[in-house]
């Protein structure tokens, strides 16, 4: 793809994501989303999105689709957003957060392969949760502790 066409797309969901989230703030007509995200570690680091849209950084995944299953939502979303692909996902919590809009967040630790690549919602990148912590976006904020506990067991695991 183009240098050009990637600005353009990423300008585009600056616009799309800035609008809806706003937008769906103040007129939740559909009440809460459900969305899934996941913590995927390696070497002691976390997965992380440098998000296009301006608003910092998050974990990969995103919301779900009408009837979607919500592990089925984090396979297509991290695909899309990093190309990865979820090789196990397990369940570790759910939570609610009205910090963007109002979202039940399905949380998985997962192991994923490829090689990450860029998308127009952002660029994959590994990081510590010390570097993660100041960036992180409101809603995701109360798996600060649970990140760093993963890529701690991830970093003292062999192999």
């Amino acid at each position: 793809m183009s240098p050009l066409v990637s600005s353009l797309k990423r300008a585009t969901f600056w616009i799309v994501a800035r609008t809806c989230f706003a937008l769906y703030r103040w007129f939740p007509v559909f009440g809460s989303l459900r969305a899934s995200i996941a913590i995927i570690p390696r070497e002691g680091k976390i997965l992380i999105i440098h998000r296009a849209d301006g608003r910092g950084l998050s974990l990969p995944g995103g919301i779900a689709r009408r009837n979607e299953p919500e592990e089925a939502a984090l396979h297509r979303e991290v695909l899309e957003e990093t190309g990865l692909t979820i090789t196990h996902a397990e369940f570790r919590l759910r939570y609610h957060s009205a910090a963007d809009v109002p979202c039940h967040i399905s949380v998985y630790e997962a192991k994923a392969t490829g090689e990450a690549r860029d998308s127009w919602e952002g660029s994959p990148s590994w990081m510590v949760p010390k570097e993660i912590e100041p960036r992180l976006v409101k809603s995701q904020r109360p798996l600060l502790e649970l990140m760093k506990k993963i890529a701690e067991t991830d970093a003292n695991t062999p192999g």
